[in-house]
């Protein structure tokens, strides 16, 4: 709110309606260009209006993007100038590129899902080709990049925890009672009396000298701080105010119809399938439990008692792993022609790598069909990344136990039930 963006060259308002969401922006519009405060309505907003429409969906959206049961969905955001954090953050140093491989590091892939929402300029600037050549490490190691336009609201509405900086997706982010990490926090563009200004002044931030995943399971475990207050002071009111102004400002009677606004459409599935090797550590819980814990980058053992392997993709780029590999996995569809049947694909993997132990070939979000050189064939269906749960069924056939008595598969706080049967 500024008079270079508000007048003419001849100080006349530029716009014939200036929309505002609440009395506080008014109140600093007269202040600031008193000139404009005739064109200005107060008519809320609607895409605030949404996701509060949207909220009881959250599973579904959730789902969409394939978080599973116990899983933490974290939302990187980023706005678009120089210190945002897709830029420096305004120290000087690229801070989201420099977050990404700790991410993949320090959050267990079972445990966590990644998302980021970059504002439309940052992609409109360098180019989808650039941002995605960027991004690729982070995206096949499970990283969801969302689309600008359509698809941030619904990863907003589900996200667990978001790190952010200080543009109006994290500031929305906070609105919902979602908590918020400041990865990029620069003042020095925002107007000292905007709410927004107060929100990053006074929100957490992020420390990269510290361990992430502590610093973000600490804030969720804390209550969050709804900031909603100047967001809209009409919530839920959106669609007919502007309708009313629409029509005002054209000199058409309104529809005697109800105006409503787009529901938030449902997200396309995407599942995560990391197409990176993942490192697994593993550790057998009494007569039926297994343990998994997998990271899509380097991690140090932490627990002496884990037994660790390598797991890796087949349709991974790090080709060189795969002799190297203990398991070998894919995910595809039972019938697909091109790798002739589940049992057929496993026998294939363990002749071309001799030192796999076990092959699994991942046919649906909660099964697999795995052949283990030392055992036959079996199918698993488990309500954990049927990956994971190939992981687990490892190390319980290293340990010389019965593929059979394997009954749950642990990661993280989440128990998932394990069925193996003979295929």
């Amino acid at each position: 709110m500024s008079r270079e963006w508000l007048l003419d060259e001849d100080g006349k308002p530029i716009a014939d309606a200036l929309v505002l969401s609440h009395p506080e922006q008014y109140d600093r519009l007269r202040r600031v260009c008193p000139e404009a405060t005739p064109t200005a309505v107060v008519a809320g907003d609607p895409c605030w209006d949404r996701m509060l429409a949207a909220r009881p969906y959250r599973d579904r959206f959730r789902r969409a993007l394939g978080v599973r049961e116990g899983q933490r969905l974290i939302v990187l955001s980023s706005t678009w100038n120089p210190e945002s954090l897709f830029g420096d953050g305004g120290g000087g140093a690229d801070v989201l590129p420099s977050l990404l491989p700790r991410l993949t590091s320090e959050f267990p892939a079972d445990e966590y899902r990644l998302a980021a929402v970059l504002h439309p300029n940052v992609w409109h600037g360098h180019g989808p080709g650039q941002i995605r050549a960027w991004l690729d490490r982070a995206r096949r190691a499970g990283l969801a990049l969302i689309d600008p336009l359509h698809g941030w609201r619904q990863a907003l509405v589900a996200a667990d925890a978001v790190i952010g900086d200080h543009g109006s997706v994290t500031y929305y982010a906070a609105a919902l009672g979602t908590p918020v990490l400041l990865g990029a926090a620069p003042l020095a563009g925002l107007d000292p009396e905007a709410p927004v200004h107060e929100f990053v002044r006074t929100a957490p931030r992020l420390d990269v000298t510290r361990p992430l995943r502590t610093q973000v399971d600490t804030l969720i475990a804390e209550p969050a701080v709804r900031r909603s207050e100047f967001i809209s002071s009409v919530p839920g009111e959106a669609a007919p105010r502007l309708r009313r102004l629409f029509y005002d400002l054209i000199g058409v009677p309104e529809p005697d119809w109800a105006a409503r606004l787009e529901p938030l459409p449902l997200p396309p599935h995407e599942p995560a399938a990391p197409t990176v090797p993942l490192l697994a550590l593993t550790r057998l819980l009494g007569p039926d439990e297994v343990r998994v814990t997998r990271y899509a980058g380097p991690h140090p053992a932490s627990r002496t008692d884990a037994e660790a392997h390598l797991a890796v993709p087949e349709d991974t780029r790090e080709t060189d792993q795969l002799p190297l590999a203990d398991v070998v996995f894919r995910y595809a569809a039972a019938d697909d022609p091109r790798f002739g049947s589940p049992a057929g694909w496993t026998a294939e993997v363990l002749d071309r790598y001799p030192h796999c132990a076990l092959a699994a070939y991942v046919t649906g979000p909660g099964s697999c069909v795995v052949r283990a050189r030392a055992g036959g064939v079996f199918r698993l269906e488990t309500g954990a990344d049927p990956a994971a749960a190939a992981s687990a069924l490892h190390a319980w056939l290293a340990a010389g136990r019965a593929p059979a008595e394997l009954a749950a598969v642990r990661t993280g706080t989440n128990l998932s039930p394990v069925t193996v049967t003979r295929a």
